[in-house]
């Protein structure tokens, strides 16, 4: 597939790119040679090959979700400098 110079002015128009009269002919060359490259990847038999995430194969560590403490709302409070019923008290922004 080729692109053309209207096609790469409708492209930076799209993307809001400034692009110059000078700049056209090699973007579209460019991206001409982008679409080749997907081309030729759209050509390779992928049957049996997993989606992957990463090169390496991994696994992420877990843990049991248990609840390991709670009703700390006196210590997370302590330390603010203003608070109120176990909230933090702000300053109004919005009048």
């Amino acid at each position: 597939m080729s692109v053309d110079q209207n096609t790469v002015r409708r492209i930076a128009r799209l993307a809001r790119i400034a692009v110059t009269q000078e700049e056209l002919a090699p973007l579209a060359g460019e991206l001409s040679g982008i679409l080749a490259w997907v081309e030729q990847l759209n050509g390779l038999d992928t049957t049996g090959v997993e989606p992957m995430t990463s090169a390496v194969a991994m696994s992420l560590k877990s843990r049991e979700d248990v609840i390991t403490s709670g009703n700390l709302q006196a210590e997370v409070t302590r330390n603010a400098p203003l608070s109120e019923d176990g909230f933090f008290v702000v300053p109004k922004v919005v009048e």
